[in-house]
């Protein structure tokens, strides 16, 4: 199978995630990749590690490619449009993983109309992410299974048919792995209070989340099934529970995603 010719506008941590998981999966090779992006050391990374073809010209990349990642933060997006616009073929698919950048936003700035938006997660630095990944009407189903077997490399993906669903995906999948590692922060300071060694602490805290998320995956069972099974009545379970439940921790979280969601908004506007 001919491997696809991708080029990425920007080298950074989430973008150098898919183009490892790109290679690594054979997607694609070296020969057919190239990089653009302003930093010189970047491009040196990228290219002694990868052995692809680096640029700091962002029109020289995208025209090599039939797919081009825009993968650059969103504060630099306006300068890019810019060097993009009206450069690419009808045929050309960008995919666009920018937080916050709007369909609308990326057809105008481009002059282009086959488009991919996506919203990651980091996890997808260890091919354990999940992608929420939208697409316009004028990208055609070959298209959509270049983008499925990219995402796919990283981990999970999901296609919802509307754009306004990956304002919802980003205050849950896109921020959410920082909801877990602040929860692991707090009992990890929790165990350390009450009298562990912090390596002790660290150790537990963290095999006891990787265990339970694993359990929770192939139990079949749901989060509230499994709680209940290991809430004993007066026990130490029930006694902790009762804590989170008296400081409203429900109603925490869906007032930290509900703002999340709405600040998702706001930056698209």
């Amino acid at each position: 199978m001919e491997k696809m010719k991708i080029a990425f506008i920007g080298g950074g941590a989430m973008g150098e995630a898919m183009l490892s998981a790109i290679l690594s999966k054979n997607l694609s090779t070296a020969e057919n990749v190239w990089v653009s992006d302003v930093k010189e050391e970047r491009r040196h990374h990228l290219q002694q590690k990868y052995g692809v073809a680096t640029t700091p010209d962002n029109q020289e990349a995208a025209e090599k490619s039939d797919i081009v990642v825009l993968a650059i933060k969103p504060q630099n997006l306006s300068e890019v449009l810019a060097t993009l616009n009206g450069q690419l073929e009808s045929s050309q698919l960008v995919l666009s993983i920018i937080a916050g950048a709007r369909i609308a936003t990326l057809c105008q700035g481009l002059s282009h109309r086959s488009i991919v938006r996506v919203m990651p997660n980091t996890p997808a630095q260890i091919g354990q992410g999940i992608s929420v990944w939208t697409a316009t009407a004028e990208v055609s189903d070959q298209q959509k299974e270049w983008a499925r077997a990219i995402l796919a490399t990283m981990g999970k993906e999901i296609y919802l048919d509307e754009e306004k669903y990956l304002d919802m995906a980003t205050a849950v999948s896109g921020s959410g792995p920082a909801y877990f590692f602040l929860f692991v922060e707090c009992l990890t300071q929790a165990a350390v209070k009450i009298g562990l060694a912090p390596e002790v602490a660290e150790e537990l805290v963290l095999q006891t989340m990787l265990g339970s998320s694993q359990l929770l995956q192939k139990s079949g069972k749901s989060p509230a099934e499994l709680r209940r099974q290991v809430t004993s009545p007066g026990g130490t379970t029930a006694e902790a529970l009762a804590q989170f439940e008296k400081g409203g921790l429900a109603s925490l979280v869906s007032q930290a995603v509900t703002a999340a969601y709405n600040k998702a908004k706001e930056l698209g506007k």
